[in-house]
């Protein structure tokens, strides 16, 4: 199976912007015949907590309609970063698009402290079925609850996979934490990062993929969008590239 990471550089609130900025790191995606693609948290508003109220959506917003024809067509699972609406607040949430099936989330269920002024803990489920392959999600704060890799792990996943938004020193954390998770559970990690201007810091981007063994395989750099392409089937690296995107 060929797994995409995904790096953004959201502009802050500009949802058409960033949906342009989508589909092209998608086709570049579909043109190295990566089967799934994951975006960073709040990759389609960017990681902004005080505007995510008036930014949040839901799943079946027609702006998203291109992604659901593009996974149909192009045989892509696609999963983009959005704050969504609840009955009680607004949630973090992965909307997953799969060819021909109704979309799916999964919301953060574990909150850093700093965000619950602005969202709630949301639902979500412990892995991602794709054919053979069980895919464990996280989203930013959740790989560092060590109940979280667990619940994946002890529900089958064969790969966990995180969506992120963080500084230079918060990759340096994520990144070790996702390293054990790897070495703990013999799996593939990935982690998908934005870069640029997040909230009140900047995110850092250094997208990484680690293998079984918890070693460094892939990583993009801390400027640039780009993707990174994992083989499960042979365990490496097929595509890293980095691009200044121009919408």
């Amino acid at each position: 199976m060929k797994i995409c990471a995904a790096q953004t550089r959201p502009v802050r609130g500009d949802i058409e912007h960033n949906i342009i900025s989508h589909k092209k790191l998608i086709e570049l995606a579909v043109s190295n015949e990566a089967e799934l693609i994951i975006f960073p948290e709040l990759s389609i508003t960017g990681y902004e907590p005080s505007i995510a109220k008036e930014l949040a959506t839901t799943k079946d917003a027609a702006r998203f309609d291109e992604f659901q024809n593009t996974s149909d067509n192009q045989n892509i699972i696609i999963g983009i970063g959005v704050p969504t609406k609840h009955e009680t607040g607004i949630c973090i949430t992965m909307v997953i698009f799969q060819p021909f099936k109704e979309r799916i989330t999964y919301s953060k269920k574990y909150l850093h402290k700093d965000e619950e002024p602005f969202f709630i803990s949301g639902e979500n489920f412990p892995c991602l079925k794709i054919n053979e392959t069980n895919i464990g999600l996280a989203i930013c704060y959740e790989l560092s609850v060590p109940e979280h890799s667990a619940i994946a792990f002890n529900s089958g996943a064969d790969i966990y996979f995180a969506s992120v938004a963080k500084s230079a020193s918060g990759v340096d954390k994520a990144s070790e934490s996702l390293s054990g998770i790897a070495r703990k559970y013999s799996s593939i990690v990935l982690m998908s990062n934005s870069v640029g201007p997040c909230d009140d810091f900047e995110s850092a981007g250094t997208s990484s993929i680690w293998n079984s063994k918890g070693e460094l395989t892939g990583q993009l750099n801390d400027i640039d969008e780009g993707i990174l392409i994992f083989d499960t089937e042979i365990e490496e690296v097929i595509k890293q590239t980095q691009i200044k995107l121009s919408v």
